[in-house]
């Protein structure tokens, strides 16, 4: 089986330009303007259906463990801006799900961290 990020890499070499604007339909920004950055956490929740494009259905089989949308974007090798509407069509569709990145002030503290790491090697 192929890897699914190469086979939509494949299809946007051999296309032009235009194939950005072919596969968001015309749309430089979601429809329904979904608050995705480039740090939100994707997860697949539904696999794809057979109709769905393959740009889409590579995006599923490689969200399953959450990807930030700049992740996704690199892996695809597309545009943030064209991901980004993709993904809004999957969220529609609730075939994906977005999550908050963890926000910095529930990580751990670095200094609190460094005494364990050093308590340890002292033992």
């Amino acid at each position: 089986m192929n890897d699914p990020a190469q086979e939509m890499r494949r299809s946007w070499e051999e296309g032009g330009p235009e194939r950005l604007y072919i596969l968001t339909s015309g749309r430089s920004v979601p429809s329904d303007p979904a608050p995705l950055d480039m740090v939100t956490l994707i997860v697949t929740r539904n696999g794809p259906g057979s109709s769905m494009p393959p740009e889409q259905s590579g995006i599923l089989r490689i969200c399953d463990y959450p990807l930030s949308v700049a992740e996704i974007s690199a892996y695809v090798h597309l545009p943030v801006s064209l991901v980004t509407v993709l993904l809004a069509d999957l969220l529609e569709s609730g075939h994906v799900e977005a999550r908050a990145p963890i926000p910095a002030a529930s990580l751990p503290d670095v200094e609190l961290l460094e005494a364990v790491m050093h308590g340890l090697q002292n033992l």
